[in-house]
């Protein structure tokens, strides 16, 4: 994540690498010890918010019920991602960080030293697996945001990020400029990779800075390419991710984003073109997806642009593209092609009543501004909650993951099911 958030009756967002140490993230009488650790095994009992058979403004959509999928309080989960596998197995991947109030800490916040990638399991979207396995935890500090892509041959992929903890000292010797947020030093992105369906991970890909790059690591280097939303594999197998550089500006306080192209199952990255770019708008946080027509759309996070919104579309492989606003509030987004080609986009929502919402577009995601809102939870009980990724789990259900709290509660993985039923498929 890349934004600023601050608390109040609105929310300002810098475009930068996240400042999340803010009252909105701090929640107090957190409770702990066996008999309030609540484990997955526990989820399909715990559904105090469900809303069985709860229709939709849509035809044909029904949200079917809302599920816990992973709560402890000891720890803060947040971020989460999730692919269906060749076997059928639900692959959810999130980040992991310490609950430091328990700890007799002041607050909590979004970058932490001990913030470790780690995944459930799950034969049917209810039942998950009790404790996380580790994927990945990053010998230079700690991880965000890790973002899961399965490829035709059943390859994982998850792009992440890093920040390292430095003592003062340190930072002060550090090539300039670097981006610091709560105590850290920002190390810029990753890509993990899995030939048997997350058992294991490969070594790091670090893909190459963008070159309009304005901070270093604090190794000295331009910060690796980063980002936090989906990739895609497209029909050809070209995979397409749209990553975020920090404007090379004076005084810089925003973010644009670019197209990244692999074309080796993401062993090595090369950059395609400029995604979105404006000097006084940010965009970040950015979703990609291909079109039936081969068209590639992004779905933008932006900054100075009163959370609305953005859309932007390329017809020439990515080389160029024209951004728009959508018409709406939110943030950020995931895209799922359904199976009439129609697209389900789902988004947190950080306004009063928080929750989390969806759209589904026709299938050249070109009906945006026309297409209802579908309100999947407004009982969020701060701004810190949302992050939502979709995954079919049949022909008509799909599972909507995200990061959640009630009255400001333990955030948690939670989910949504919903019922959507095909339409007549569109080429």
């Amino acid at each position: 994540m890349f934004q600023y958030d601050f608390p109040g009756s609105r929310t300002e967002a810098l475009g930068r690498p996240g400042n999340r140490n803010n009252p909105q993230y701090r929640y107090n009488g957190v409770p702990h010890g066996a008999a309030t650790r609540l484990l997955p095994v526990l989820a399909a009992l715990l559904l105090s918010s469900i809303v069985c058979g709860q229709q939709s403004s849509v035809a044909g959509v029904r949200k079917i019920r809302d599920i816990v999928i992973y709560e402890d309080s000891l720890f803060f989960s947040s971020f989460p991602s999730v692919v269906k596998k060749k076997d059928g197995t639900l692959f959810l991947a999130f980040r992991r960080a310490p609950e430091r109030r328990v700890l007799g800490e002041a607050y909590t916040n979004h970058v932490d030293p001990n913030s470790y990638l780690v995944a459930l399991t799950s034969k049917n979207g209810v039942s998950w697996s009790r404790e996380p396995a580790l994927i990945y935890a990053n010998p230079l500090g700690g991880s965000q945001d890790p973002c899961l892509l399965q490829l035709a041959d059943g390859t994982l992929l998850c792009a992440s990020y890093g920040w390292a903890f430095l003592k003062e000292e340190a930072k002060m010797k550090l090539k300039k400029p670097v981006f610091n947020a709560a105590s850290a030093t920002f190390l810029g992105g990753y890509v993990l990779r899995s030939a048997d369906g997350g058992k294991s991970w490969q070594a790091p890909v670090y893909p190459p800075p963008v070159p309009d790059e304005l901070n270093y690591s604090p190794y000295g280097n331009r910060i690796p390419a980063y980002n936090r939303g989906a990739m895609y594999e497209g029909k050809g197998g070209r995979i397409f991710w749209v990553v975020t550089a920090s404007d090379r500006l004076p005084n810089n306080k925003k973010t644009s984003n670019y197209l990244y192209i692999s074309d080796d199952k993401g062993r090595s990255w090369r950059l395609q073109g400029v995604v979105a770019k404006d000097e006084s708008i940010s965009f970040n946080e950015t979703s990609v997806y291909e079109t039936p027509r081969g068209e590639i759309v992004a779905f933008l996070r932006t900054a100075g642009l009163d959370d609305e919104a953005c859309i932007a579309r390329s017809s020439d492989g990515g080389k160029t593209f024209r951004w728009e606003k959508m018409g709406f509030k939110g943030h950020p987004f995931h895209a799922l092609r359904l199976p009439d080609n129609r697209v389900l986009i789902t988004y947190g929502y950080r306004h009063k009543p928080y929750g989390v919402r969806a759209r589904i577009l026709n299938a050249d995601c070109s009906d945006y501004k026309t297409a209802p809102e579908i309100v999947l939870r407004t009982d969020g009980g701060s701004t810190d909650l949302g992050y939502p990724w979709s995954v079919q789990l049949d022909k008509k259900r799909v599972l909507v993951v995200y990061y959640y709290n009630t009255q400001n509660g333990p955030r948690h993985i939670a989910g949504s099911i919903m019922e959507i039923v095909p339409q007549r498929k569109t080429p």
